[in-house]
């Protein structure tokens, strides 16, 4: 098989505002980051669609052969963070903290990567005071009454590189994270590099006083530390863009005099819920852990894999369903693959025909799976199209399924049982990270008391419908459904008979 490494990869560049052909600064390394999150209250349904979209784009490149080095950093010092504390009567770091612990645990449930590296702003002080040296030497930032401030009218040819706003624009309608109301500010675009210290916040010594960082220049000086004046890739989510992404840029390019300070800035989209942005004030805000709840960690994954990063999201119950069912096939497949794998001593497996087009024995279903993987890795390396390659990995499942179930001797089928493994364990688990392991793979589901209660009662009221569906007796069909209801279970009618679970 082989995941495509001859194939050129082409990205979604945001500065460009087209794709482009994947290029880095240094043959066979990719270097990385994302800007992680502001941990002041547990991870959240944003934060999966984001690390899940950026470990993708990781499991990618390191399939295709690169060494990628990645860091994602945590602002573990911020006003969201300090006002929660204030509001609990705790220590500002222990807030930071114990939700850093929550967001390694909701990664590691969906089956994240780790990065190499999670640099913490409190960690990285004097790297963004030395920044700020920098750039007040070469006059892009002023000391003001309440901070040090970057201006931004210093080197305006560099605003709305990734949005597409020009200075006019800017100088009209600048707010928001950008605009505040800090008084020592000289024009209200220019923006925060170090606050002056406030009774009873974190503070740490600077030259100008004492204070803690501005939001922005946290990510300039974890770059620069970690990568130096250029690199490959940055991410964020789409909301990033603007003042975020755009004020790296500014502080990085200025400070060390390089640009591009990146080769390809990539963004993701939003998720919405039941057609909504997810906000807390519309009261439709899921936390991972609430998620999970309902949801089996890897039918999450699944579900945010089946649309394309760069677009928005829409976590509706349908789509949760729809990614349940997609999951579960992918798991029975695997499941069956191993099976036969094992049904067959390992010594005693022959070899296989060459794949083929054509005919309708197994070389020729090798020869399908040979080419659905070859598009697969086509779809990945198009922007990392995991829509696309879900469906190559649907179609590649059905075909499994359709030779598993043919007529086929011992042998043949433990071989091709060996051929499926390594197939979905290349596409659907090294890629997309949607398999469980092996073990968890062969593993007897453990019994559900409460289905184990219900059995017998649900099994009788299924044939009672049955028979009245035969009937055309659809008002007895209604109000067994609805009996079925009361005690919790849904009904789904499929081509194989009705098929029932427990709300």
């Amino acid at each position: 098989m082989g995941g495509g490494a001859a194939m050129t990869l082409r990205v979604y560049d945001t500065r460009r505002r087209e794709k482009s052909d994947f290029v880095t600064i240094e043959p066979g390394k990719v270097r990385m980051y994302v800007c992680g999150i502001t941990p002041y209250s547990p991870s959240h349904l944003g934060h999966a669609r984001c690390y899940v979209a950026f470990d993708i784009v990781h499991r990618w490149l390191e399939a295709k052969g690169y060494d990628v080095t990645y860091v994602q950093n945590f602002t573990d010092v911020d006003d969201k963070i300090i006002n929660q504390a204030n509001d609990e009567g705790i220590d500002y770091a222990e807030v930071a903290e114990r939700n850093i612990v929550d967001y390694y645990a909701a990664m590691d449930s969906l089956n994240v990567l780790r990065a190499d590296h999670y640099p913490r702003v409190t960690e990285t002080i004097d790297g963004i005071i030395s920044m700020i040296e920098i750039l007040l030497e070469k006059e892009h930032a002023y000391t003001g009454d309440d901070g040090v401030y970057f201006h931004i009218e210093s080197a305006p040819e560099k605003y709305g590189l990734l949005t597409g706003q020009n200075i006019e624009a800017v100088r009209a309608g600048a707010g928001g994270r950008v605009g505040g109301t800090g008084s020592g500010k000289r024009d209200h675009k220019d923006f925060a590099l170090w606050k002056f210290a406030k009774p009873d916040e974190p503070q740490w010594e600077s030259p100008w006083g004492a204070g803690r960082p501005g939001w922005h220049i946290e990510c300039s000086a974890m770059s620069l530390q970690y990568f130096g004046e250029q690199f490959d890739i940055h991410g964020g989510g789409d909301d990033l863009r603007f003042p975020h992404h755009e004020a790296e840029i500014f502080q990085s390019e200025c400070c060390t005099g390089k640009s591009p300070l990146v080769n390809h800035w990539m963004h993701n989209g939003f998720v919405n819920v039941d057609g909504e942005k997810m906000s807390k004030s519309l009261g439709n805000f899921w936390t991972i852990s609430d998620a999970l709840q309902n949801y089996e960690p890897l039918v999450l994954r699944h579900a945010l894999l089946n649309a394309h990063y760069r677009n928005p999201i829409d976590l509706s119950e349908q789509f949760l369903e729809d990614g349940e069912r997609s999951q579960g096939r992918l798991e029975d497949a695997y499941r069956e693959a191993l099976t036969a794998w094992g049904d067959v001593a390992r010594d005693s497996l022959v070899t296989l025909p060459r794949p083929q087009l054509g005919g309708d024995g197994l070389a020729h279903t090798l020869g399908m799976l040979e080419k659905l993987g070859e598009e697969c890795a086509v779809s990945m390396d198009d922007d990392f199209n995991t829509r696309e390659a879900l469906a190559k990995i649907t179609a590649a499942i059905r075909l499994m399924n359709k030779a598993f179930g043919s007529d086929i001797d011992a042998n043949d089928r433990g071989a091709l049982g060996f051929y499926c493994v390594e197939w979905l364990e290349e596409f659907g688990g090294a890629a997309l990270g949607l398999l469980p392991s092996r073990e968890d793979a062969l593993a007897e589901p453990e019994d559900d008391p409460r289905r184990v209660e219900l059995e017998p009662v649900v099994g009788e009221l299924l044939i009672k419908r049955a028979a009245a569906r035969e009937a055309k007796d659809w008002d007895a069909a209604d109000a067994i459904r609805d009996e079925l209801a009361a005690l919790g279970v849904t009904v789904q009618d499929t081509a194989d008979g009705p098929v029932w679970d427990i709300n």
